[in-house]
């Protein structure tokens, strides 16, 4: 457990640091905007689905916050490119499964397996979900409609 626990540090100092994606994306694209208020932390997700509009072809997000939040979503959307709607949101539950139930199931998770840390700190899942709560939102929206969600 002690090598996982220092791969979830390093990594998500890492992603926190240099968070991949973040940028906005010009619409027409799918959005969303998230708020934890506990801690703070805030961001926009943006999709843009395949010509199909059943496959995510780009995702982003913008944001602040602590730096759990920042490396989930940076993890996210390196993780979502080129999957399909379907295989989204059942990653984003299996994450979420991960993060609060002792006998989630981790395979298939690849990098998102660290955030399996996160469990022993209840006060952080929210931090942790935030930014797949924001994508499950921004995906059950037309094109540049602006949802807010919150962890609360």
């Amino acid at each position: 457990m002690s090598e996982l626990r220092d791969l979830y540090q390093e990594m998500v100092l890492e992603h926190a640091r240099s968070p991949r994606n973040h940028r906005e994306m010009p619409p027409p694209c799918h959005h969303a905007a998230g708020h934890n208020p506990l801690c703070g932390d805030k961001l926009d997700v943006y999709v843009k689905l395949d010509a199909s509009g059943q496959r995510i072809e780009d995702v982003s997000f913008r944001g602040q916050g602590c730096a759990i939040s920042q490396a989930s979503a940076s993890l996210m959307t390196e993780t979502l490119k080129g999957k399909s709607l379907p295989e989204a949101l059942k990653l984003g539950d299996a994450v979420h499964q991960l993060m609060t139930q002792d006998d989630a199931e981790a395979d298939g998770l690849g990098k998102l397996v660290i955030f399996q840390g996160v469990r022993a700190f209840p006060m952080r899942v929210k931090c942790a979900t935030l930014a797949w709560h924001t994508l499950r939102a921004a995906l059950g929206n037309e094109p540049s409609t602006e949802p807010i969600v919150s962890t609360e």
